[in-house]
């Protein structure tokens, strides 16, 4: 058997498949150490949900990535409150949270549908479409833009900076184009936050800068994070869902024929636990740990793999069997504890509905894998193009 090696980079290929080394993670190495990426990686459920629900010895503050550029203490400035610890993240999710409320999500359903039927229309009038470009990137990014009050004239150039600023090379860096779509995009909300500081709307921007608790408020400089963070990652996780999920559905005819007969809410949380769309987070080890018999000392950089905690067999049955009829409560996808993702309920709800729409729609779906392709990103894991023909009713 070959030597045991991983890296969050080593998986660009289009037909690339990562679940065999994770299998071999939990089973042989649960606690990995790569010399040449300086990190170690916990890839056990048990291991990853403990480590999500210890802010104090994992600590968020030089953020979730592992590029030198963005890992650090100023990685805060554009990831928001998800490079935070406790009690600053507590401050700041807490404020965030009181204008982002489950309740509120909820009462978005309807316009939400309405925004996904006529993406879903658009896309089947033309009988052959790239299910990502014309469905699963345009509904998650005019929900989070009219949500925040982003004009629709450049809701297109948003999505194209925020791919770009996920995009790694080969060499897992980030790219120069990436470096100058960051900078962009903070440009661009710095201008939304000046707009609004002079004239209020009827839009979850103006509601951040109006939120307060004791009198604290949300500064400038922090509401542009939240809005880089919201605006450009938030809408991968949605994307890549719903990618992943007519990708499998379709491998998986008989898995398939259950999401048409109903059991769409079972299709999506299947989907997020057989194919984590962000199977990848960082932390900082706060002092020294041992892990399996393994001793890391503090400092360390630990890359957390809920991607393989989600495949784990000591959690789920046969879990390389895709299979809508199975439990998945333990599924850590959206994380866990304080850090345990905002928008969880938002992604889902797209996803739902999206679903849902091309159900109604069509009697099924052919997908042209020649012309797929993955995306080229440690972080996040789904199809940048995914052509499709469907099968009307």
């Amino acid at each position: 058997m070959a030597t045991l090696a991983f890296s969050p980079y080593g998986f660009y290929d289009v037909d690339s498949d990562p679940y065999p080394v994770y299998a071999r993670l939990r089973a042989e190495a649960p606690v990995y150490r790569n010399d040449e990426r300086d990190f170690w990686a916990l890839s056990r459920h048990a291991d990853v949900l403990a480590a999500f629900r210890d802010p104090r010895r994992f600590s968020s503050t030089n953020g979730p990535l592992l590029e030198a550029s963005v890992w650090g203490p100023a990685a805060q400035r554009a990831l928001s409150f998800i490079a935070m610890d406790p009690p600053r993240h507590t401050r700041m999710r807490g404020l965030v949270s009181r204008v982002f409320t489950p309740r509120r999500i909820a009462e978005l359903e309807p316009h939400i549908r309405a925004i996904a039927r006529r993406h879903v229309d658009e896309a089947l009038s033309r009988g052959e479409f790239d299910f990502i470009a014309e469905i699963a990137g345009r509904i998650p990014t005019d929900v989070i833009s009219e949500l925040v009050g982003v004009p629709e004239g450049t809701r297109a150039e948003l999505r194209r900076l925020a791919d770009l600023a996920l995009h790694r090379d080969d060499e897992g860096k980030v790219t120069s184009e990436g470096v100058t779509a960051v900078v962009e995009l903070i440009g661009h909300f710095a201008g939304l936050v000046s707009d609004r500081r002079i004239e209020r709307r009827d839009d979850l921007l103006s509601d951040l800068l109006d939120t307060q608790v004791d009198g604290d408020r949300l500064t400038d400089e922090e509401v542009v994070a939240f809005l880089h963070l919201l605006v450009g990652a938030g809408n991968e996780t949605t994307t890549n869902l719903l990618g992943n999920a007519v990708y499998w559905a379709w491998r998986y005819p008989e898995q398939q024929a259950k999401a048409f007969a109903g059991r769409v809410t079972e299709w999506v949380e299947e989907t997020l636990r057989y194919d984590t769309a962000a199977p990848t987070q960082l932390r900082t080890l706060t002092e020294d740990a041992e892990f399996h018999g393994v001793r890391v000392p503090g400092g360390s950089r630990i890359v957390l793999l809920p991607g393989a905690a989600n495949r784990d067999p000591e959690v789920f049955e046969e879990p390389d069997r895709y299979d809508l009829g199975r439990d998945t409560s333990a599924v850590i996808s959206f994380g866990s504890g304080p850090h345990f993702c905002l928008g969880a309920s938002l992604a889902r709800l797209e996803a739902r509905v999206t679903l849902q729409e091309l159900t109604a729609r069509v009697t099924g779906f052919e997908l042209d894998m020649a012309g797929a392709r993955r995306r080229h990103s440690p972080y996040v894991r789904g199809f940048a193009a995914l052509p499709m023909r469907t099968v009307g009713r």
